[in-house]
């Protein structure tokens, strides 16, 4: 078990099974020492977590439903390189998507869930560039779509 994987055990975090693609794409591309995550929903043991920030949900429970992604980001990372999560060396860039109302201006927050996450379960590896923007819609109707950029040793 790597040292983030016991640091994630502390946290009471165990990483799914990498989630499966939902249309025609693959879930990470390996160029060099970066790995492309495609985007990652919102999503639990319950099913997606739906709606629109601004609307049927708060920025806090936009915040988790990023933590999600996050968590689902790791996953498919772990298993893009070979199990071995301790191949990780940084977290390089986030993007997230915010299903919101379009008087909603706190996606910034919203995306704070997957980012507090990261640089919590990962410490320095997990401090990374990021956007937060909003979108009028997202698949399935998720509140959440994150994708990332991760280098990795080789």
């Amino acid at each position: 078990m790597s040292h983030y994987e016991t640091r994630l055990a502390e946290l009471g975090v165990t990483l799914p099974d990498a989630p499966a693609p939902a249309a025609n794409y693959v879930p990470s591309v390996i160029v060099g020492d970066t790995v492309y995550i495609s985007g990652q929903i919102s999503q639990n043991d319950d099913g997606f977590i739906t709606g629109k920030i601004g609307a049927d949900l708060t920025a806090q429970q936009g915040a988790a439903a990023a933590r999600t992604c996050a968590i689902s980001l790791l996953a498919q990372l772990k298993a893009a390189c070979g199990g071995d999560l301790s191949r990780l060396v940084r977290v390089v860039k986030l993007t997230g998507f915010v299903n919101s109302t379009p008087d909603f201006t706190e996606q910034p927050k919203v995306i704070n869930g997957a980012s507090d996450f990261l640089v919590e379960a990962l410490g320095d590896a997990g401090k990374h560039a990021r956007s937060a923007v909003s979108a009028g819609a997202l698949p399935f109707n998720v509140a959440v779509e994150i994708e990332g950029i991760f280098q990795i040793k080789t």
